[in-house]
């Protein structure tokens, strides 16, 4: 089964500081039909104009990682960490039995763009937790790179889930390739690019949720003006 996600079906709301684009219910935005994949229960895109800030906000019971696509942001939490994270940089935050934390664009002239993904954990309060890992430059064409997993494996950051999460490029000729186990399920978000997988064309933006298949391949699409195409892959037990 393919459930075929579109950029512009999105909830979308532009708050001038932050122009944001939610795949699943979140916040203000609810549509029964798109509350989750499997464990996948958000995955907002947001842009947030120069000196934009997300001030300090609760969590609770959830894996969160944020993946820089341009620009910089500035992180602050309640259990000390200060850092600033670059293009490229993921960050994991286990939220558990309750964190604090804030967000800003580090930059007065530059938007940031980024990826907010929220994974339900396995267990409820569990140990707040924090880290952070640039995986740029370790992705080539034809390659996936698992950036989190729940044994943190292969230097990957470790979530309370079982879920993979990769990131792969694709430039025509050289399809990336992931084997599914049986039972597992993919979710595909296209960060940059256009592709072809499960017998669909998606763009930037765009993403599709597939299961029952021994293995995703990702094809870049002849006449795409971004090479490599780039993907998030989150295989779902």
């Amino acid at each position: 089964m393919v459930r075929v996600r579109r950029s512009t079906e999105r909830g979308h709301f532009d708050h001038g500081w932050l122009d944001t684009y939610h795949t699943f219910s979140f916040g203000d935005y609810r549509d029964p039909a798109w509350v989750r994949y499997r464990t996948l229960r958000v995955l907002n895109e947001d842009r947030i104009a120069p000196g934009g800030e997300f001030g300090a906000h609760p969590h609770r019971d959830m894996e969160i990682l944020t993946y820089l696509i341009d620009g910089a942001l500035a992180h602050r939490d309640s259990l000390g960490h200060g850092s600033t994270i670059g293009p490229g940089e993921w960050q994991r935050m286990t939220a558990g039995k309750g964190i604090m934390h804030a967000e800003a664009n580090a930059s007065k002239t530059d938007p940031v763009h980024l990826l907010q993904i929220w994974i339900l954990p396995d267990a409820h309060d569990l140990e707040p937790g924090y880290e952070q890992k640039s995986f740029a430059g370790a992705t080539k064409p034809g390659q996936f790179v698992l950036v989190a997993s729940p044994d943190a494996r292969e230097g990957s950051m470790r979530i309370h889930q079982d879920a993979d999460v990769l990131i792969g490029q694709a430039t025509p000729g050289t399809p990336a390739r992931h084997a599914l186990a049986e039972g597992r399920s993919a979710w595909i978000q296209v960060v940059r690019g256009q592709v072809r997988v499960a017998g669909e064309t998606l763009g930037t933006g765009d993403a599709l949720g597939v299961d029952d298949v021994s293995e995703i391949v990702i094809e870049a699409t002849v006449g795409s003006s971004e090479f490599p195409a780039e993907v998030l892959l989150f295989d779902l037990g």
